[in-house]
């Protein structure tokens, strides 16, 4: 899959780090979608992770990243959606692993525990790791179909 389009979305915890990351991935010749929010005024992550996940669930964006203060609540909220793998992750391996053996179609980051450069990192390996298909392209199946 080539990935051009990405959503992006957090609540008041992540803003800072996704504002960086927004930067850092235009640079690379991304189109970012950015679902918000926009200030570090407190809001409700589901209210930006659901219009986030439809994006991504519908096709209209090709992969998302989504950031909260441990990552956790906007994860769960993103996984709500059916056709969304979101993967909690907070070190570059769990990322690479996520896309390579879990073919996660959204990025977790939690942004009160991990630096910029790590973020970078982690961004980076999702959105440059293919799904590995083979004997997980079942367990996809399983996960999905329940």
């Amino acid at each position: 899959m080539t990935i051009k389009k990405i959503a992006i979305g957090c609540d008041h915890a992540g803003y800072e780090l996704k504002e960086i990351l927004k930067v850092y991935l235009q640079t690379q010749n991304y189109e970012i979608i950015d679902f918000g929010t926009h200030s570090t005024n407190s809001v409700d992550y589901a209210d930006y992770a659901h219009p986030l996940a439809d994006s991504v669930e519908s096709g209209n964006c090709d992969i998302g990243v989504t950031i909260c203060g441990s990552g956790n609540g906007i994860n769960m909220t993103a996984n709500k959606h059916k056709g969304i793998r979101s993967a909690l992750c907070w070190m570059p391996e769990i990322s690479r692993l996520a896309r390579l053996h879990n073919d996660a179609n959204v990025c977790s980051l939690p942004g009160r525990f991990i630096t910029v450069e790590d973020a970078k990192k982690i961004v980076d390996l999702f959105l440059s790791t293919e799904f590995e298909g083979g004997r997980h392209t079942e367990r996809i199946r399983k996960m999905c179909d329940f």
